[in-house]
């Protein structure tokens, strides 16, 4: 095996990888998952004024 056929063989594995990782981001199965991750920062926000507001009607 010379280096050429190697250097071929590396490019299809990384292409493979590359259209595997792409077909599970684009998954419609992954969607609720995915609309989650990205609500979290809200989530924690949401939480901490929560926090701050229960904290104000203490004192």
């Amino acid at each position: 095996m010379d280096y050429g056929t190697l250097q071929g063989i590396v490019t299809i594995v990384v292409m493979l990888t590359f259209v595997g990782i792409f077909a599970w981001a684009y998954s419609g199965r992954r969607k609720k998952q995915f609309d989650e991750a990205a609500n979290l920062v809200f989530a924690d926000e949401d939480e901490n004024q929560a926090l701050k507001d229960s904290g104000e009607q203490k004192q």
